[in-house]
Order: structure tokens, then sequence, then C-alpha cells
């Protein structure tokens, strides 16, 4: 059996890239609390386009690239999936709620016949 290994090659753009992204997010976060004076409009508008300008970043990189197709395989196998209809996802949680009704009936009786075996007739301890 052969082993497959991947070999991830991240260059100094790349961790330029990244790092220059996790900088535009907070100077975001920073913009917003510092522009507190200036009205709700300014520190949303500062949030929104360092937020937006660090996942162009982030997107531009390779690692981005990554997650954006990784994003993009997931959401195709999403769409593969058969999900159950509403009746048969009823039936499914009935049958889910009355098995724990009948193994919580099953576990009291249990603990009571241990308890009555136990305490009254081995320990002789009557309440």
């Amino acid at each position: 059996m052969a082993s497959s290994q991947v070999e991830t090659v991240s260059t100094n753009v790349d961790k330029a890239k990244l790092g220059l992204a996790v900088v535009l997010v907070l100077a975001s976060l920073a913009g917003f609390y510092l522009l507190a004076k200036q009205g709700q409009v300014a520190q949303w508008g500062a949030l929104i386009a360092g937020l937006v300008a660090a996942v162009v970043v982030f997107v531009s990189s390779e690692l981005g690239k990554r997650f954006v197709a990784f994003g993009r395989d997931s959401w195709r196998e999403v769409k593969k999936v058969v999900w159950p209809a509403r009746k048969e996802a009823i039936q499914m949680t009935a049958y889910v709620f009355v098995f724990v009704v009948v193994m919580a009936l099953f576990l009291w009786l249990t603990d009571k016949t241990l308890e009555w075996v136990f305490y009254d007739l081995i320990l002789g301890w009557k309440r």
C-alpha cells in the first residue's frame, strides 16, 4: 500500500498575505472602536470595509483559494444528500422519543430493583 504525502508549499508572499489579512481585521476592529465619536455610520463603515478587504486579501492567498475550493466541494456534496421527507423525519423523531422513554423506565426499574435487593433483602435496612 503506497502512502500518499501531500506537500504544501507556502511562499513568503502567501505568508505576507495572511499576515496582512490579520492586520486588516485588527485594524477594522480598532477603527470601529476609535471612530465611536464620529457616529455609527463611520464605525460600521470602517468595520465592514476592513473586513471585506481582509477577506479579499485572504481569498487571494493559496490557503484562501483552497478554503474556497473546499467550500465549493462541500456544497456540492450537500446537494447530493437525499434528505428525508417530513413524514420520515417525524417518524424517526417519534422512534427516538419512544426509545428514550422506554430506556428511562428500564433504568428506573433496574435502579429500584437493585435498591430493594441490596437495602431491604441483603442489608435489612427498612426505611
